[in-house]
């Protein structure tokens, strides 16, 4: 399947910092939620299904690149407002972060 460059415009990818880090006890699957901060006052929170991936250790503070403008969604009961982006297959999952230090709410494209 293949989407047009106007429709790969429409999302809104940044970088971002988590600045917290809780448990979501209700859900079924091991899951985080997040509080990403995107600079000049704006975070969002977020539910990422990482929790037998990451520590909370190496969660806090750990820069990273999400969509930012997705409609908010419920999971676990948790509003979702961002999507974290990783690389991942079976065995294996990586959050993906800039190469080199640029600002929080740095844009990605």
């Amino acid at each position: 399947m293949s989407i047009s460059i106007a429709d790969f415009a429409k999302v809104e990818m940044k970088v971002g910092k988590i600045v917290s880090v809780e448990e979501i006890p209700e859900a079924r699957k091991p899951m985080w939620k997040l509080r990403v901060e995107f600079g000049e006052g704006v975070s969002k929170q977020c539910v990422a299904g990482i929790k037998d991936r990451y520590s909370k250790e190496e969660l806090m503070g750990k820069v990273v690149v999400a969509v930012v403008n997705l409609e908010p969604k419920s999971v676990a009961g948790v509003a979702s407002e961002c999507m974290l982006l990783a690389a991942f297959n079976e065995n294996e999952l990586s959050l993906l972060a800039p190469e080199r230090n640029v600002s929080v709410g740095t844009k990605v494209g």
